[in-house]
């Protein structure tokens, strides 16, 4: 077993010094994170696109109006074709991989079947792609400042309107990023 420290359900915070267009001022839920590599997903970068148009493309009956406007998410900028399912965990969907006893996600069309119907899992957050990371890649953008890091919130996570995630998610660190400075250094 190795000594560090790994960041599986936590949330990486952009710096605002981050210019890299798919990561600036986002806030990105770690799904996975090992000697391997690490995936998240953005949670802050809401699409112009609603789920009642995903389920049509898809050929899914949409039952439960009110779950046709929620909203879809950019998860990142890698596999955008493909949808993933942040959610309270639930083991009743075909492909759920546990982040934690609370979380999962899922990538099945299942469980976008049982939104549509309204037999869904209670909070939800859904997203197209995902951001990834190759092993020791997200250990040295974390060294070079790119990212703060802290256990998720999972009010933020789920409930908190797109707009005030990336501020909240830094309050739980205790930090003001309009405050920071670009400059950086290591003691």
């Amino acid at each position: 077993m190795s000594g560090r420290t790994f960041l599986t359900d936590h949330f990486l915070i952009a710096m605002p010094a981050l210019n890299d267009p798919n990561f600036s001022r986002t806030v990105t839920y770690i799904c996975e994170h090992n000697d391997e590599g690490a995936m998240g997903i953005v949670i802050n970068r809401p699409l112009e696109l609603h789920l009642d148009e995903v389920l049509r493309h898809m050929d899914i009956e949409l039952d439960d109006t009110s779950a046709g406007h929620i909203r879809i998410v950019l998860g990142g900028p890698v596999q955008q074709d493909r949808g993933f399912v942040v959610h309270l965990n639930d083991p009743r969907w075909e492909s759920t991989h546990a982040i934690n006893d609370e979380v999962g996600v899922t990538t099945s069309r299942d469980i976008l079947a049982a939104i549509a119907r309204g037999e869904g899992p209670g909070q939800s957050l859904i997203a197209l792609g995902y951001a990834g990371w190759g092993g020791g890649q997200l250990e040295q953008e974390l060294a070079d400042n790119a990212w703060l890091s802290t256990p998720a919130d999972r009010q933020i996570l789920f409930n908190l309107p797109f707009a005030e995630r990336w501020d909240a998610a830094a309050h739980l660190v205790g930090v003001d990023l309009l405050n920071l400075s670009n400059e950086v250094g290591h003691a």
